[in-house]
């Protein structure tokens, strides 16, 4: 509370606007807690209290309720009911390092619902003016292999530490002692993955606005309580950690990190920025794809619109129009024929109109074939804002470069290419980056089902298999 790696290259095109880059509508918060879902929304919970509620998870606006005040909050589902743990005071805050965490719980988060109802908060962990911790900044944790409840907490004034709550009550666990784990970062919280604990926490300044040098960084241990450990054998209680995501071109200021699993092979962090100078310079809500790289969890890159090469990850063929191949007409030039004198001359590629008028009318099937940069392989990808989004993203049409031939799903789960773009829920798709830096293209028409290349040449739909590189695309900028 005190004051990433790019796996494939997507080229940022002029034509992009920060909305294609941000969460829509009024994203403001600061410090927010973990995307949690409720009952078809999502939730998460900022600094001051209250909080942002979406209906599809790129379109935030204020209206989550959460009492107490305070700073930094966190949540958790565990069971049917919601845990949500918050600060009063610390960090420095009025001047001193005196805090408190508290945990309280709820059965909805739906401010609406007759089930409405938080507990009376508790103290689970607290500080005084010259302890060497602040009791603020909450991260909740649930130990996947054993069950039982931690909360990590402190700033940049002295240690973070760690703190076990009874997942039945919310309260500390009697009789434990909360150790020291880290130093010189703040906003702190545990992830797990294949055997290993990850704790993650905010370095750099916070609260100045555009110069604000928040970064999240990350290390990590075989153990609950650590030492939790970098990529350069640097423990975090001596202020290492190795960076997942930092400032970008427009948005200055990453921390507190929270993990959302979309689906296997699917994850997605949320943060806030800093500042966002495309609005206002406020602290905004963001979130980016995970990816994993040698163990390690990356901040990906949001999805830019522009025009690719979509390659299946099955054989690295790439998705195109069906339709004949029409040869250039440029003459077969063999070294040994060419005289060495000869001026060199700069061929173009095939261009559209030197094809169009040799393709079919109508609806034309798609296929996967040889990458030669044709026309008919080269797919322009474009934003459609009131088609909503999802968690970290928005729709897109996807058609074929100068042309209105739009990529369609059909009703018997197949995939086609409409002679023009409609608006369909099977024109629009999302596109996500898994956490192996590959895509998953899903239709919105029939979630769960995505672009597949069931053969080399054969693209459908079929169920999403992280364990499958038929699912697996790449997106190559052109």
């Amino acid at each position: 509370m005190k004051r990433a790696i790019k796996l494939i290259t997507l080229a940022a095109s002029a034509l992009v606007s920060f909305s294609a880059m941000a969460q829509e509508g009024k994203p403001w918060i600061h410090d927010p807690s973990t995307i949690m879902e409720c009952d078809g929304k999502y939730y998460t919970f900022g600094t001051g209290g209250g909080g942002l509620i979406s209906e599809d998870g790129w379109n935030w606006n204020p209206g989550a309720v959460r009492p107490g005040g305070g700073a930094a909050p966190d949540a958790i589902k565990i069971g049917d009911r919601y845990l949500v743990a918050y600060s009063a005071t610390g960090g420095g805050l009025g001047g001193g390092h005196a805090g408190r965490v508290l945990t309280m719980w709820n059965k909805t988060l739906d401010p609406n619902s007759p089930d409405f109802k938080y507990t009376e908060a508790i103290e689970v962990a607290h500080s005084e003016m010259d302890e060497d911790c602040d009791a603020i900044d909450a991260g909740l944790f649930m130990d996947p292999t054993t069950g039982r409840l931690y909360c990590t907490y402190g700033t940049y004034f002295g240690f973070i530490r760690m703190v076990e709550l009874d997942p039945r009550t919310g309260a500390k666990v009697e009789g434990t002692v909360d150790p020291n784990i880290a130093i010189d970062c703040e906003a702190t919280t545990m992830i797990y993955r294949d055997g290993w604990y990850y704790l993650l926490g905010t370095h750099g300044t916070c609260c100045d606005g555009v110069n604000s040098t928040y970064n999240i960084v990350v290390g990590r241990s075989r153990n609950v309580t650590g030492p939790f450990v970098d990529n350069m054998g640097r423990d975090m209680i001596a202020g290492g950690g190795k960076m997942v995501i930092d400032g970008d071109d427009r948005q200055f200021g990453a921390g507190h990190f929270g993990r959302y699993i979309e689906d296997e092979g699917i994850e997605k962090m949320s943060f806030h920025w800093e500042a966002d100078l495309d609005r206002s310079a406020r602290s905004v809500l963001a979130i980016r794809p995970i990816l994993w790289v040698n163990g390690w969890p990356v901040g990906g890159e949001a999805f830019k619109a522009g025009t690719y090469e979509i390659s299946s990850v099955r054989r690295g063929y790439a998705l195109e129009l069906a339709v004949d191949f029409v040869r250039q007409n440029i003459e077969r030039r063999g070294g040994w024929r060419m005289d060495p004198n000869e001026p060199i001359v700069v061929h173009p590629n095939q261009k559209l109109e030197d094809v169009i008028g040799t393709w079919p009318e109508g609806e034309i099937p798609a296929r996967i074939g040889d990458w030669m940069n044709r026309p008919h392989q080269r797919w322009t990808l474009t934003v459609v804002p009131e088609a909503g989004g999802y968690v970290g993203g928005q729709y897109y049409k996807i058609q074929i470069e100068g042309t209105d031939k739009t990529l369609a799903a059909t009703e018997d789960l197949d995939v086609t290419v409409a002679p023009a773009y409609d608006g369909s829920d099977a024109q629009l798709w999302r596109i996500e980056q898994a956490v192996d830096g590959t895509y998953r293209i899903m239709p919105k028409s029939t979630p769960g089902y995505v672009l597949t290349s069931v053969a080399d040449s054969t693209p459908s739909l079929a169920k999403w298999d992280f364990n499958s590189d038929n699912c697996k695309w790449n997106f190559i900028a052109k």
